[in-house]
């Protein structure tokens, strides 16, 4: 207690999250320190030992040593001795929340939105939230060339699908490249159809043709507007194409695409074609061999989000390394470590901090692939990504080293409300094993009332039961 602050411990919300209380507190009013811990900020600052992170209404208002962030006088003070500090961790490749993320009936399905899917209740929103991550891109699947919209989340575990939304993320898009999409194509199941494509050459035709459209549709729509804007009344609008409208917007630099890709090859063909048609890949998925072409993908100015260390699970992943981040790190490509799975996003400190051992990255690069630089990926960095003043309170405390296997969350914020805290949740576990063991024992005696009257009345048992 200092200054008429108010310090507690880290388990300060048991209670609250065990009641029920929606994302443990309610708004942050109040401002929040913690202090005494260290800090990785993933920005310019770096590592603070025994730093302090000063929250209040949403934002960070302050990080730096101890004795330079003073609390206000209203302010709850957390006692972080021992422990650590890092942003919010951002998985720029993720398929929770989502009802469905492949329409794989077309080759072409740019209409089809994993906004119209988002699932608030997927239990691996509070799980990752557990682990740490606390901002996903919700990606429509890899069965076609030209895939879906995606979609950014928090993870505001208790909120409605819109609520979960990102608002203000750039819009991006889903293209895939290679084993999946041409599957589809040379389907294995009885009865199922084939689809075109169905070779790696068909792809990348697919993708063109769509293209070549998108460009037509454009070039009526802005002949139109062009009419429109020198006064002519009589100018009749274009019919509206929502398969068009996103590629469209792609051609314009609004939306950006994702890239599902595994091989080299594939990978210098979609630029080219992207180049063809004057727009840019953003980010390639996956990206398992592009460690072989990590200089022309930084020419070609895209980013890479890959795995730490998976591969050999089909023929086009065999020749993946686990150098392959750190590989595209040197070679001046921004690389993230994704998840692509509700399991492995529970733990992507533990991914990144394979870049360490594999590849030689530092801990501030290896952090940066989790945090800052999946940010930039989506185009979010300006609110989350690092710990710096203004950013959005996306906090993560940790009980031991984040880059190590030891590693476990204790508190985890997100706009400066507890999504997860570790006291709280086993308060929680608690109180629900007492309401299901209550539950039981209504049931057994249930049970032996409805046996008494079982034996007075035999007729009873053989009548068609409960």
């Amino acid at each position: 207690m200092r200054h008429g602050t108010r310090s507690v411990g880290v388990g300060w919300l048991a209670l609250a999250v065990a009641f029920g209380i929606p994302g443990g507190v309610a708004a942050q009013d109040q401002p929040i320190l913690i202090r005494g811990a260290t800090i990785l900020t993933a920005a310019e600052a770096g590592r603070i030992e025994d730093g302090a992170v000063l929250f209040q209404n949403g934002r960070i208002v302050a990080v730096g040593p101890t004795s330079e962030v003073e609390a206000p006088a209203d302010a709850m003070v957390i006692d972080g001795t021992g422990k650590f500090v890092t942003p919010g961790i951002v998985d720029a490749h993720s398929h929770i929340a989502a009802d469905a993320i492949n329409e794989g009936a077309v080759s072409v399905s740019s209409m089809v939105s994993i906004h119209d899917v988002i699932d608030p209740t997927d239990i691996a929103i509070y799980r990752e939230v557990a682990g740490g991550t606390t901002t996903s891109h919700v990606m429509h699947g890899s069965a076609n060339p030209i895939g879906g919209n995606n979609a950014v989340i928090k993870h505001r575990w208790g909120a409605d699908a819109q609520g979960l939304l990102f608002q203000g993320a750039p819009p991006t898009i889903k293209f895939a490249l290679g084993e999946n999409p041409k599957r589809a194509g040379s389907p294995t199941l009885p009865g199922q159809e084939a689809r075109y494509p169905a070779s790696r050459m068909g792809v990348m035709d697919v993708i063109r043709q769509a293209f070549i459209e998108a460009t037509e549709y454009k070039a009526e729509w802005d002949a139109y507007r062009a009419r429109v804007a020198d006064g002519d009344r009589n100018a009749i609008p274009p019919r509206r194409n929502l398969t068009m409208d996103p590629l469209v917007e792609v051609l314009e630099g609004t939306r950006y695409v994702h890239a599902h890709s595994y091989r080299a090859d594939e990978i210098l063909q979609l630029m080219r074609a992207a180049e063809e048609f004057d727009f840019r890949i953003h980010v390639f998925q996956h990206v398992l061999e592009g460690y072989r072409v990590a200089d022309e993908m930084a020419e070609h100015g895209a980013h890479a989000s890959t795995f730490s260390d998976w591969w050999a699970y089909k023929m086009e992943a065999y020749e993946a390394i686990p150098y392959n981040a750190a590989i595209m790190t040197r070679r001046g490509v921004n690389v993230s470590i994704n998840s692509d799975s509700g399991e492995e996003g529970r733990h992507l400190n533990q991914e990144a901090a394979k870049t360490m051992k594999w590849g030689g990255l530092s801990e501030a690069e290896a952090l940066a692939t989790v945090t800052i630089n999946p940010a930039i990926q989506l185009m979010i960095d300006d609110r989350v990504g690092s710990l710096e003043a203004g950013k959005d309170a996306d906090i993560v405390l940790w009980e031991n080293y984040p880059l190590s296997s030891y590693a476990k969350v204790r508190t985890t914020y997100i706009e400066g409300e507890v999504m997860f805290d570790i006291d709280a949740d086993m308060a929680m576990r608690a109180e629900i094993e007492a309401e299901k063991a209550e539950l039981r024992e209504m049931l057994d005696e249930t049970d032996d009332s409805e046996g008494s009257e079982d034996e007075r009345d035999p007729g009873r048992r053989s009548g068609g039961g409960r």
